[in-house]
């Protein structure tokens, strides 16, 4: 399933939060949408999944203007797992992952046998069968995201946009649910927080800033030392992981100071440093990084 974003522009207000971004993405792909806070991703996302509509340009899937579909398809085509889990689901986990079947069936059909087998499997793999009956209000913050993309594996949709969904998971849930999702059979669109895992999962990724695509290419090209430096103010070691083969990028702290302020009552004699809050521009080469 392939999506192409054409000049899309959003704005909540006098200012377009989304500038005219164009961006497409292959059947099979993982392509990742990095970028500062503030930068648009997730307003984005929404307009590619529908709780948002585009001021200007148009979001076509395998060329079908995705607007234009009923509610009902687009659920069929998309999956999605957003980055909030916090949702007063007063339900039990295997009645949320459920849920994911209702763009299959009619307002008053009840599951089925398939549904059923379907829902259980989710479970599976996702490691939520013992919890199956449990609440979800119960849940921790990693079992809710679970559940959520459980759900979404249940809707057997064959594009899922995922808008940072390890958000609140620590790192061995993170690379399980990243694993899991590259491996299936599907066409990812994701907002990601983490640069490591953007470089260790991402086919391609783009990057948003103050509403604008100003990068895009594969990881390697687009998470370089410079490249990070331009859109997040921070100094980075990028090297190639000798296991993975992958974009590894190791962050450094700022060498930059600045004076202390005394507070009243202390001698101005007494001078103490901390970290500046923006590090200082970086002259990038070969000696920066000593694993090279």
């Amino acid at each position: 399933m392939r999506l192409n974003i054409e000049n899309v522009t959003y704005s909540y207000g006098k200012k377009n939060d989304v500038d005219n971004v164009s961006l497409h993405v292959n059947i099979g792909e993982f392509v990742g949408i990095i970028g500062p806070n503030g930068s648009g991703k997730s307003t984005l996302l929404k307009n590619t999944y529908r709780a948002l509509r585009p001021n200007q340009g148009q979001i076509l899937l395998d060329g079908e203007n995705l607007h234009g579909m009923s509610y009902k398809k687009s659920a069929r085509k998309i999956a999605v797992v957003g980055q909030e889990n916090d949702m007063a689901y007063d339900f039990s986990v295997e009645e949320i992952v459920a849920m994911g079947r209702s763009p299959h069936k009619g307002l008053f059909d009840f599951d089925n046998k398939h549904d059923k087998e379907i829902v259980s499997s989710a479970l599976k793999q996702l490691g939520l069968d013992e919890l199956a009956d449990k609440n979800f209000l119960n849940l921790s913050g990693g079992e809710k995201q679970r559940t959520l993309i459980a759900r979404a594996l249940a809707q057997e949709s064959d594009f899922f946009i995922l808008d940072e969904p390890t958000n609140h998971l620590d790192i061995s849930h993170q690379m399980q649910i990243f694993d899991f999702i590259k491996h299936l059979d599907v066409t990812v669109l994701s907002a990601i927080h983490d640069l490591n895992l953007a470089a260790l999962y991402c086919d391609r990724i783009y990057v948003l800033k103050d509403g604008k695509v100003i990068l895009e290419g594969a990881p390697e090209e687009v998470l370089t030392e410079e490249n990070i430096y331009n859109i997040y103010g921070v100094r980075s070691c990028v090297a190639k992981h000798h296991v993975t083969g992958k974009t590894s990028i190791t962050f450094l702290p700022s060498e930059d100071k600045k004076v202390y302020r005394p507070r009243k009552g202390e001698r101005h004699e007494k001078k103490t440093y901390s970290p500046a809050y923006r590090h200082p521009r970086p002259v990038y080469n070969n000696s920066m990084c000593s694993s090279r």
